[in-house]
């Protein structure tokens, strides 16, 4: 019996096809490389944004007829957050819930066996320590949590990944040593929310990341996403870790919005200044840090007056990484009661910020010109090269060189988006 996986989305739920494809493994299932020789397709969902929703259930129609004698199985976001909509597009596909990916094997069976099962509901299953099967051999992922402590209005993931979950320590730690033994150079750890981390345990994200960058071998610590307000009393310590040497110079936090009155809307829990705070001393301490943000523009509240708050925000800080998305209504969310912004608002304040945030990285990346970085070849260009990222995960293409390596890096060129570089 073999299946091929199909993942949408995030990190995290590329994590989650992992240990899928691991359970499956030991379960004496192959994972097939192709759809053609797969006897069922498990696809993967994520239900983010209104585009990603889109793609997966015209994905999932395509599939049901594309391969009439295979089995699809849906697997991820969708299943929890949206499952009136799920049935309709697929009457006679199984689910898979994020949660019940230790019943994958059970799943798969049955399905190619003739009988739809469908496992969903919400569990504190660990999610490490478990099966994994590496979609790249140099890079290993490890959830550190699941879930989250916020209520954002805007969002659906909540009610797909539920309460929060952190897994214990010494079994990150324990799982990051074996992938490094086995020949990885990037440990990534992720969760919806990385400073939730510990909250319902006890334990710190800072005790985290020193331990996981004590460990010997070559290797990087990239540190997922972060949401503001759950980094508090611990930003000091937070800032002493991301200074290891093996610890990416690289933070991902979003603010969504550059007005207190938007973030109080969206239940955000945090003020412009509470964030400016956290990245003010993160930058005095990490002078070559690289900032990613998320932006949501034409919140159902904003004004004219609160985009402007937005774009002087953008201009102040000059964040390095600006992941810009147009307000859409989510299946759930209690901001889908109000109603949208007129679209042509909505079309100017995009087009302004996205011609500012490739300005403004732009100018950053400049730079960087002639200088000779630290990198770490992590992926090939999907234009021909490689791709290696700097200490502050900065993305250079660079030739000559193979992955997993560590090379110094002479950078040549510069753009809005990325460097161009040798290797010295």
């Amino acid at each position: 019996m073999k299946v091929f996986i199909e993942t949408y989305g995030c990190t995290f739920n590329q994590a989650d096809s992992e240990i899928m494809a691991g359970i499956l493994n030991v379960n004496d299932i192959e994972i097939a490389e192709s759809y053609e020789e797969a006897d069922a397709i498990i696809v993967n969902t994520c239900y983010v944004k209104l585009p990603t929703e889109s793609k997966v259930i015209n994905r999932i129609k395509a599939l049901q007829k594309e391969f009439p004698d295979k089995e699809i199985i849906v697997a991820g976001c969708m299943v929890e957050v949206d499952q009136k909509k799920l049935d309709a597009i697929g009457p006679n596909c199984s689910w898979i819930g994020p949660h019940q990916l230790n019943k994958t094997a059970e799943v798969v069976k049955s399905a190619v066996g003739g009988e739809m099962l469908r496992e969903f509901g919400f569990s504190d299953e660990p999610k490490v320590c478990v099966p994994k099967i590496r979609k790249d051999p140099y890079i290993h992922v490890i959830q550190i949590c699941e879930g989250c402590l916020g209520s954002c209005s805007y969002c659906c993931t909540r009610f797909a990944r539920g309460h929060l979950n952190s897994y214990p320590i010494a079994d990150i730690v324990k799982e990051a040593k074996e992938a490094i033994e086995d020949g990885c150079v990037e440990i990534e750890l992720t969760a919806q929310d990385t400073s939730a981390f510990g909250k319902d345990t006890g334990e710190r994200l800072a005790d985290l990341i020193r331990e996981v960058a004590s460990l010997e071998g070559d290797f990087r610590v990239r540190v997922g996403m972060m949401h503001p307000k759950n980094i508090g009393s611990d930003l000091e310590d937070l800032i002493d870790a991301f200074k290891m040497e093996k610890v990416y110079k690289f933070i991902h936090m979003p603010i969504q919005s550059g007005s207190d009155a938007v973030l109080k809307h969206m239940r955000r829990n945090h003020t412009v200044e509470e964030y400016k705070k956290i990245v003010y001393r993160f930058k005095e301490e990490i002078p070559d840090l690289t900032l990613a943000t998320d932006i949501i523009i034409g919140y159902p509240t904003e004004t004219e007056e609160d985009f402007l708050k937005t774009k002087e925000l953008i201009e102040e800080i000059k964040f390095n990484l600006i992941h810009l998305s147009k307000y859409q209504h989510r299946e759930g969310a209690t901001s889908s009661n109000l109603e949208n912004i007129p679209f042509e608002d909505m079309k100017r304040r995009s087009k302004i910020l996205s011609d500012l945030k490739f300005e403004i990285i732009e100018d950053e990346n400049k730079c960087l010109q002639d200088k000779e970085l630290n990198a770490l070849v992590v992926e090939k260009g999907s234009k021909g090269g490689f791709i290696a990222k700097t200490d502050s995960y900065v993305p250079v293409v660079v030739h000559d060189v193979e992955l997993g390596e560590f090379i110094k890096v002479h950078i040549d060129k510069t753009t809005g988006t990325y460097l161009i570089g040798h290797k010295i």
